[in-house]
């Protein structure tokens, strides 16, 4: 199986979103792919809307660490697991680097969405000068350490996104024989320091040129699209890129 997950971030508004799921609900998947779509939390009701009865699942772009409370501005891993929402994204590199969060908060928001029921999606991933000064495996395995030291988390309860800070939006995205290297390396890390099986996707610029690409490589079990997957065309063809390389 492979997955095919679409965050749309902050591009789409409800109405947007709502017409823009109500294509999607329309479409057929090739077989053996599982969808989902991560709107904005303004969006989420809407896509869940039109989207209820299809293939597709829905997921989080980003959840709070807590259940519940005076946290103002803040939505629970807890409030999206009632809403409908099977995924939740965790550490995305925009969340860390925009908005400063630490590797602790996305262990933290790991456990949460662990105790609410929903499937973390950890986003890990090496920054431009990582890259550089051939940091890439430092940076990678201290993000995975600080997310995963001390989960009681059993094998398949969360997937990992591969995201290099340098190819998100930037039209250059990581090679797929590199990134296949990556997420075998990823693999070989959770099952020896933690015995974890989990599956791993590759996110970063992410196009109906380059999709089928990934998605044939062995390690890579699935791709996160961004800004290509807010348009329903472009989907479109991301998928008959999938079935035609199947």
């Amino acid at each position: 199986m492979k997955y095919f997950f679409a965050n749309w971030k902050m591009y789409l508004t409800a109405a947007e979103s709502r017409s823009a799921a109500r294509s999607l609900a329309g479409f057929s998947l090739p077989e053996g792919i599982r969808a989902a779509v991560f709107p904005n939390t303004l969006a989420f009701s809407a896509a869940a809307d039109e989207l209820g009865g299809s293939y597709w699942q829905l997921g989080a772009q980003n959840v709070d660490s807590t259940p519940q409370g005076a946290y103002t501005g803040a939505t629970s891993a807890l409030m999206f697991k009632e809403a409908g929402a099977v995924y939740a994204l965790v550490g995305h590199s925009e969340r860390r680097h925009i908005f400063g969060e630490t590797d602790e908060a996305a262990h933290n928001k790991t456990q949460a969405c662990l105790d609410a029921g929903l499937i973390p999606v950890v986003c890990v991933g090496e920054s431009e000068s990582d890259r550089k000064e051939d940091k890439r495996q430092y940076r990678l395995k201290k993000q995975l350490f600080q997310v995963f030291t001390g989960l009681n988390l059993p094998s398949g309860a969360a997937l990992v996104a591969y995201e290099p800070v340098w190819a998100i939006g930037s039209g250059e995205p990581c090679a797929p024989a590199d990134a296949d290297d990556v997420a075998g390396w990823i693999k070989l890390e959770l099952s020896q320091s933690f015995g974890l099986t989990a599956a791993v996707l590759y996110g970063g610029s992410v196009t109906p040129d380059n999709v089928a690409g990934y998605l044939e490589r062995e390690a890579i079990d699935g791709v996160l699209s961004g800004s290509a997957s807010t348009r329903p065309d472009s989907v479109a063809a991301m998928l008959a890129a999938v079935e035609g390389s199947g």
